[in-house]
């Protein structure tokens, strides 16, 4: 399912309203049937009757007022993510309390059907429409409703010497690396190997370029000793739609590969800093020569890191 976003605005779709409102009736009918027939459960699934049957109308009621919120909270589902996420991590947590439960033997296989209608099915949407909410109070907003072309880019921006990245690139190549925030680990493992990108590049007779999405200066508290290498501010992210690099997904951003590379990261002590950019966006590198773009290699994942390697040996730099 897409997410429009534009300016920190999600547009709310139909289904997100539709979701809640269905899991809100789904809840208040659940108060209902508890507290009108509080046995009728228990009898079907072939459970025994509870000695204290004021618990299980409680938990009813207490279904019913979660109900009332969520039909509340469809008028604007992205804006009221709160309830949504409350709603989420009861599903989740009743989930894995019930599931273990069935597994375990101490609940009959057949009531897996009412953890399913109760908890099981609201999860997938519930998750979309936090992630809706993450993209719309997320991100850095860009200055201009059109992305700027490279050529535009390149007579715009400037490098920390002062050139702007058109003249530069007329006196060689350069090793363009976008990186993410600065607190991401991913960003930290960058910067721990710098040097050795920077002799990489100067094995293939190019200059290596940092573009970072702090203000001009800001970027020397988290460079320490690599501060001499030249880098482009880009605040607004323009110069990384200029390039092809947008906002990553759900996969890309948290997907399991990210999750993976990123505790061999922590482990290797790079660590994750607070958020010092735009934490939705992707990564990428580029050589560009001449005012154009002689190859890229645009991350597929926020765990991607640069490879210098690859990149030349597919990249006929003159």
């Amino acid at each position: 399912m897409q997410i429009l976003c534009q300016e920190k605005n999600c547009r709310t779709t139909h289904w997100m309203r539709l979701a809640l409102i269905t899991a809100g009736i789904y809840h208040i009918l659940f108060a209902f049937w508890t507290n009108l027939w509080p046995f009728h459960g228990f009898d079907f699934f072939g459970l025994h009757r509870p000695n204290h049957p004021m618990l299980w109308r409680t938990l009813g009621l207490v279904s019913g007022a979660l109900g009332l919120t969520f039909i509340i909270a469809a008028k604007d589902p992205v804006r009221n993510w709160l309830v949504v996420l409350f709603g989420l991590i009861k599903s989740a947590v009743s989930s894995v309390i019930v599931g273990l439960a069935i597994f375990s033997g101490e609940l009959p296989f057949p009531t897996a059907f009412l953890l399913f209608i109760d908890d099981l099915i609201w999860i997938l949407p519930f998750t979309y429409i936090l992630w809706a909410a993450i993209r719309a109070h997320t991100g850095i907003l860009p200055s201009r409703s059109d992305p700027y072309s490279i050529s535009e880019a390149a007579n715009v921006y400037s490098l920390s010497s002062g050139k702007t990245l058109t003249e530069a690139s007329m006196e060689r190549p350069l090793v363009l690396v976008f990186l993410r925030h600065f607190g991401c680990t991913f960003t930290r493992q960058i910067l721990r190997g710098l040097q050795n990108l920077e002799q990489q590049a100067k094995q293939n007779g190019s200059s290596l370029v940092l573009v970072h999405m702090l203000r001009s200066g800001e970027e020397i508290d988290y460079l320490g000793h690599n501060s001499d290498v030249p880098r482009i501010a880009d605040p607004r992210c323009e110069l990384y739609r200029s390039f092809g690099l947008g906002k990553g997904g759900f996969l890309e951003l948290f997907g399991p590969l990210v999750w993976w590379r990123g505790a061999i990261s922590v482990f290797k002590g790079c660590g994750v800093g607070h958020l010092a950019g735009d934490g939705l966006q992707m990564p990428g590198v580029f050589v560009f020569h001449q005012g154009k773009i002689i190859h890229s290699q645009p991350a597929q994942s926020a765990a991607d890191l640069p490879d210098l390697t690859a990149l030349f040996n597919h990249t006929p730099v003159p």
